[in-house]
């Protein structure tokens, strides 16, 4: 039994009180909800994280700009029309103004949604965490005139945004997300194929952010690697508490969601239990090695708690490390 593979089933009637439980909040369902409900979501997601995140993306190229980076003496070829002539009387030597240049960012978002986000047992399901970062990445990734790019991995159907502007790249987004996920047994999550096509896209150097569970099979490393040779790539990684370890409940069945799969244990066992958490443990160790020695920024959100405000800290604290 490998833990990564198997979730805990639960039944329909379950999942919707869960879903009627969890409200409206920056944490609510987004792929069954109406428009209203999205539109609220996106408000309450975005007022939380402007208060939560400091500081905006600022290019580290030197040219057209309205932000000035230094004032140096005039050379050769400069245009005459950056003349800082305030320097220049009080030197006695012309100078000129060098800008930073205002360059935007184009961010690709690649969203998973396949059947394993579907699965949560704690505060909400994964695909509401996902659901929910991908808007806050959205917001920040939209900021003055930056374009966003989606891309949704792991359906039958990949759905590809174009980058664009503003809040028209956002609205892009929530239309994404209301396509919604695939059912159990839909076939494993092709997240290789995804960095690939993410790769091919886009041209420009950028910020690429996978969302997902990196559930499934590790023949992801080479197309990340290809991505961090051109970009900075962000994997946002939902977890689940159940996945880690099992209660003590009796007979249990198990179900892989994207094979369907089903295996009955009894969760009474101690060993069981036991072999299950250092399992599962392993393998997002494994996970995170590899990411972190791929080059990657790992940021882990879980289903429990708030991952909205966990979310902000990383990104505060890598705004810190650049900014160093």
């Amino acid at each position: 039994m490998t833990s990564s593979r198997f979730a805990v089933r639960r039944s329909q009637k379950q999942r919707e009180r869960h879903l009627a439980s969890v409200g409206s909040d920056a944490a609510a369902p987004v792929a069954q909800a109406p428009a209203g409900v999205i539109k609220g979501l996106d408000l309450t997601v975005r007022r939380r994280i402007d208060s939560l995140v400091a500081g905006e993306h600022r290019s580290p190229s030197l040219g057209q700009g309205t932000e000035i980076a230094q004032v140096r003496p005039y050379q050769f070829g400069d245009d005459v029309r950056q003349i800082d002539w305030a320097a220049t009387a009080r030197t006695g030597d012309p100078h000129v103004r060098v800008q930073v240049a205002e360059r935007t960012l184009a961010t690709w978002l690649l969203l998973d949604v396949s059947a394993s986000m579907s699965f949560g047992t704690a505060d909400r399901r994964k695909a509401d965490v996902a659901e929910g970062a991908a808007l806050a990445v959205g917001h920040l990734a939209t900021r003055q005139g930056n374009r966003l790019g989606v891309m949704s991995f792991g359906a039958s159907e990949s759905r590809v945004v174009p980058p664009l502007q503003g809040r028209q790249g956002l609205l892009r987004l929530l239309l994404t997300l209301r396509a919604g996920h695939e059912p159990d047994g839909a076939g494993p999550t092709d997240l290789a194929d995804a960095m690939a096509r993410a790769g091919r896209l886009a041209r420009a150097r950028g910020l690429v952010v996978v969302v997902s569970d990196f559930r499934g099979p590790r023949d992801w490393r080479k197309p990340l690697l290809r991505l961090l040779s051109r970009h900075h790539v962000i994997a946002l990684e939902v977890r689940d508490p159940r996945e880690q370890e099992l209660p003590a409940v009796g007979d249990l069945w198990l179900v892989d969601p994207e094979t369907g799969r089903q295996l009955r244990v009894d969760t009474n066992r101690r060993k069981l239990r036991e072999r299950f958490a250092a399992r599962a443990a392993q393998e997002r160790e494994e996970l995170a090695r590899d990411l972190r020695r791929s080059g990657a920024e790992h940021i882990v959100l879980s289903t429990s708690g708030d991952w909205l405000r966990e979310l902000a800290r990383h990104l505060n604290r890598a705004n810190s490390r650049r900014r160093r």
